[in-house]
C-alpha cells in the first residue's frame, strides 16, 4: 500500500505527529508472559441482565476455550446441514460449562423476514484465543468451531488485537505471528474478518474473562507518571487506557499516544498486507477508549461504581486539567478551571447531586461551558485518532464503537451519559455532532445494546429510568439522518427467539421509507453456551432471518 506523501505529512501535522521516523521498524518477536486467567466477582452490570440474555464465563483453564461439553449430538444448522456426533454442540445443559440454558417463552407472532436487505453477522472470539506470547491457542479447535458457526450461515469472525501483547516488551516492537496463524485458517474457511485495533486494557468488564493490561513499557512510564492515565475526582488512575490528555505530549519514550497509535496500526498493515489484497479482512475497528469505545472510563467497578449508578467525570489528569484552564481562560472566566464540585460519586443517583438534578447546574452558564469543553475533548479524540487510521488502512472499511449508556435516560440531565463525554441532555442531542465526526471520515458507527427492552429494565431497576430503546432509535436518527452506515452488538450475550427478534426489528425498521438497515451485526460472543443444541439452532435461525432467507 502507497500513501501520498503529500498527504500522509499533512494529515500528521494536523494530528500533531511528526512526519520524521516513518521508516518501517522491523518486526521483533516479544518474550511474554503466560496469559493470566482474572478472577471473575459478580458483575456490577449483572443487574442488567435481560430476560432475553445471559451472561456465562469459562474459566475452566485446562480445556480449549472453544471446547465445549462432552456430550455428542446429531444437530440440523444452518441451511439444513447435519452435524453428526460434534462433541462441540451439546445436547444438553447438563454439562459443566453448559450452565446457562435460555428460557422457553410462549410462541408469539413473528415479523416474515424472507425477502429482506441481506445484513452481513459476524462472531466475536473469545477474548483468549491468543496468548500473552502472541500464540494461537488450539488452532484445531478454533478451525472445528468455526467450521460449525460457518454452516450456520456466518460471513465471518471478529478479533481483538491487543495492544498489550503485540508491543508489549518494548516501544514498536511488533509480534504478529499468533493472529496471521488466525487469519490463514480464517482464510482457508472462506470467511471474512473484522479486527479490532484493541488499544486499551482488557479485565474487569462484563464479558472480560481473561486479563491483557497495557504493554509493559507503558505501565513503567505510568509508575514515574501516573497522570497517561485518566483520573478521577479523588486521584485515582485507571489504567485501562491512556489519558486524551497525552494525545500529542511526547511521554511516550519520545512519541505522543497518537504517534503510537499510527505507528501500530501502520504495522498492523504492512505486516497482514496479504490478507488485506485478497479481501479476507473487510473491516477494521479503531479502538478510541475504554473496551474499546469512543467514551471516558467513567464507570469503571474497579473504583466502586455499581449499576444505576451516574458514574464520575474523569478530567483530573495534569494534561486534561491544562486543557481546561486554556478553555476557561479563552471564554474569559479563568475561575471556570475546574469541575464539578457537586457532581456525586460513582453510585449516586442525579436526584443526589446537584450538578444533575432537575434544574441543576449542568444547564447552567459554567455547566453549558464544562459539559461543551468535556465532550468536545471525546470528539477531538475520536478525529484525530480516525485520521489516521484512515491513513493506515486506506481503501479498507473502518469503524467505530459507542457505548449505549441507557440508564437514566429519561431524565432531564442524562447524567451517565454526561459523565461517560455524551452531551446529550433532554435538550441537545448529542449524538448528532459525534456522527458529524463519523461521517467525515467514513467511519461506520458500531452501536450497542440492540437487543435491550425498556421494559425489561423496568422489571429489575425502574428507578434508573433507562430507556435503551429510545437511545437506540435516537443513534440511529443521529447516524442515518448524516447517511452514516451503522452497524451494531449485542450488550450482553442472548440466546433465545425474543432477544433475537429485537435485534432484527432494529436492524430492518419496520415500514422505514428509505429502506435503511444495519449494515452488519456481530454477536457477542462465540462460547460453549451458544454452541448447546436450542441455542445454536436459535442462532442458526436468526442469521437466516438477518440475511433475508427463508426459513
Amino acid at each position: 500500500m502507497v500513501i501520498p506523501t503529500c498527504r500522509l505529512v499533512d494529515t500528521l501535522r494536523t494530528c500533531g505527529v511528526a512526519s520524521s521516523g516513518l521508516t518501517r521498524q522491523p518486526r521483533r518477536t516479544a518474550n511474554q508472559a503466560p496469559l493470566r486467567v482474572a478472577s471473575v466477582r459478580g458483575s456490577p452490570l449483572s443487574s442488567l441482565s435481560q430476560s432475553n440474555c445471559s451472561f456465562g464465563l469459562n474459566l475452566n483453564g485446562d480445556r480449549s476455550p472453544f471446547a465445549a461439553g462432552p456430550r455428542k449430538s446429531t444437530v440440523v444448522i444452518g441451511c439444513g446441514r447435519t452435524i453428526e456426533d460434534d462433541p462441540s454442540v451439546s445436547e444438553t445443559g447438563d454439562d459443566a460449562d453448559d450452565q446457562k440454558v435460555s428460557r422457553v417463552r410462549p410462541k408469539v407472532p413473528e415479523r416474515d423476514f424472507t425477502g429482506t436487505a441481506y445484513v452481513p453477522v459476524y462472531v466475536m472470539l473469545p477474548l483468549n484465543v491468543i496468548d500473552m506470547n502472541c500464540q494461537l491457542v488450539d488452532p484445531q479447535g478454533l478451525t472445528k468451531d468455526m467450521k460449525i458457526l460457518k454452516s450456520a450461515g456466518v460471513d465471518g469472525v471478529m478479533v481483538d488485537c491487543w495492544w498489550g501483547i503485540v508491543e508489549a516488551e518494548a516501544p514498536q516492537a511488533y509480534n504478529w505471528s499468533g493472529y496471521k496463524e488466525l487469519f490463514k485458517i480464517v482464510r482457508d474457511l472462506n470467511l471474512k474478518l473484522q479486527v479490532v485495533m484493541s488499544f486499551h486494557e482488557c479485565g474487569g468488564n462484563v464479558g472480560d474473562d481473561v486479563f491483557i493490561p497495557l504493554p509493559r513499557w507503558i505501565i513503567q512510564i505510568g509508575e514515574t507518571n501516573p497522570h497517561i492515565y485518566f483520573t478521577d475526582r479523588e486521584g485515582r488512575r485507571n489504567s485501562e487506557c491512556l489519558t486524551w490528555g497525552i494525545d500529542k505530549e511526547r511521554v511516550l519514550k519520545s512519541r505522543t499516544a497518537l504517534e503510537v497509535y499510527f505507528d501500530y496500526m501502520r504495522s498492523f498493515r504492512v505486516e497482514c498486507d496479504e490478507f488485506f489484497q485478497d479481501g479476507v479482512i473487510s473491516e477494521i475497528e479503531v479502538g478510541l477508549g475504554p473496551c474499546g469505545e469512543l467514551r471516558y472510563p467513567s464507570y469503571p467497578a474497579k473504583h466502586g461504581w455499581t449499576y444505576p449508578g451516574i458514574g464520575e467525570f474523569q478530567c483530573y489528569d495534569k494534561y486534561l486539567m491544562k486543557s481546561l484552564a486554556k478553555a476557561a481562560e479563552i471564554r474569559g472566566h479563568s475561575f471556570w478551571a475546574r469541575a464539578p464540585d457537586n457532581a456525586g460519586s460513582y453510585t449516586s443517583g442525579p436526584h443526589e447531586a446537584g450538578f444533575f438534578r432537575d434544574g441543576g447546574d449542568f444547564d447552567s452558564h459554567y455547566g453549558r461551558f464544562f459539559l461543551n469543553w468535556y465532550s468536545r475533548l471525546l470528539i477531538d479524540h475520536g478525529d484525530r485518532v480516525l485520521s489516521l487510521a484512515n491513513l493506515a488502512f486506506e481503501g479498507t472499511n473502518i469503524a467505530a464503537k459507542l457505548s449505549g449508556i441507557h440508564w437514566w435516560y429519561k431524565t432531564a440531565s442524562h447524567a451517565a451519559e454526561l459523565t461517560a463525554g455524551f452531551y446529550n441532555p433532554s435538550n441537545r442531542d448529542g449524538y448528532a455532532p459525534i456522527a458529524a465526526m463519523l461521517k467525515k471520515h467514513g467511519v461506520t458507527l458500531n452501536f450497542t445494546c440492540f437487543e435491550m427492552r425498556t421494559l425489561d429494565q423496568y422489571e429489575g431497576f425502574p428507578e434508573a429510568l433507562a430507556d435503551p430503546e429510545g437511545l437506540v432509535w435516537q443513534v440511529l436518527n443521529a447516524a442515518w439522518d448524516v447517511s452514516l452506515p451503522v452497524a451494531s452488538e449485542n450488550a450482553l450475550p442472548c440466546y433465545d427467539r425474543e432477544g433475537y427478534n429485537k435485534i432484527l426489528e432494529n436492524a430492518k425498521p419496520l415500514h422505514d421509507p428509505d429502506g435503511r438497515h444495519l449494515s452488519a451485526f456481530t454477536y457477542l460472543r462465540h462460547s460453549a453456551v451458544l454452541m448447546q443444541r436450542h441455542n445454536f439452532e436459535e442462532f442458526g435461525r436468526f442469521v437466516k432471518r438477518m440475511h433475508g432467507h427463508p426459513l
